[in-house]
């Protein structure tokens, strides 16, 4: 799993992949931390299809995409969001709502 730095960067994948879920988080959130290692295990095997971006220094990023909580995560296909997964204020992500996200992504294939 790559993380990504900035916009540019995130263009670029979302123009070079054509299914892509992109995790946005914060490295201060207690909730984004330990969903970590639950998106990196899924990632595991598939490192293009899974991308990570931080809240620092890209906080218009996450204006852009609608982020109000950590973590979060888009599926974008074709450069665009076609599913998103938002965290829950106070209670982040499960690892049972991402596989469930996956399984509707891969479903969604031609």
């Amino acid at each position: 799993m790559s993380k990504i730095c900035d916009r540019s960067e995130l263009r670029e994948i979302l123009k070079s992949e054509g299914r892509v879920f992109v995790l946005f988080y914060a490295a201060w959130c207690p909730f984004s931390m330990a969903f970590l290692p639950v998106y990196e295990k899924y990632a595991d095997g598939r490192e293009k299809e899974f991308v990570r971006i931080v809240l620092d220094g890209n906080e218009d990023l996450f204006n852009e995409h609608s982020i109000n909580v950590y973590p979060t995560v888009l599926f974008f296909e074709n450069g665009r969001v076609a599913r998103r997964l938002d965290g829950k204020h106070l209670a982040g992500l499960k690892e049972k709502q991402l596989t469930e996200l996956i399984a509707s992504c891969d479903a969604m294939r031609p």
